[in-house]
């Protein structure tokens, strides 16, 4: 069985999306997707068990939030 969770993150503008997306999609493996629409992020998320898939999500945020960080430096 497959679980999956989408999340759609909208920012300020669209640079600020795709610096985040080139910071990120470097750690993206087969169970993550990310991509820009607009200013929009979208990541899909993937796993065989919800433990698997909770255990992803927050990695990926933890990340996201340190991306955040060092972007939003600029």
């Amino acid at each position: 069985m497959k679980i999956a969770c989408q999340i759609t993150i909208t920012y300020p503008s669209e640079k600020q999306v795709k610096k985040l997306l080139q910071s990120l999609e470097v750690d993206d493996e087969s169970y993550v997707q990310t991509q820009q629409k607009n200013n929009q992020l979208k990541v899909s998320i993937s796993a065989n068990t919800l433990s698997s898939l909770i255990h992803s999500l927050d990695d990926y945020l933890a990340c996201l939030s340190i991306a955040e960080k060092i972007v939003n430096k600029d």
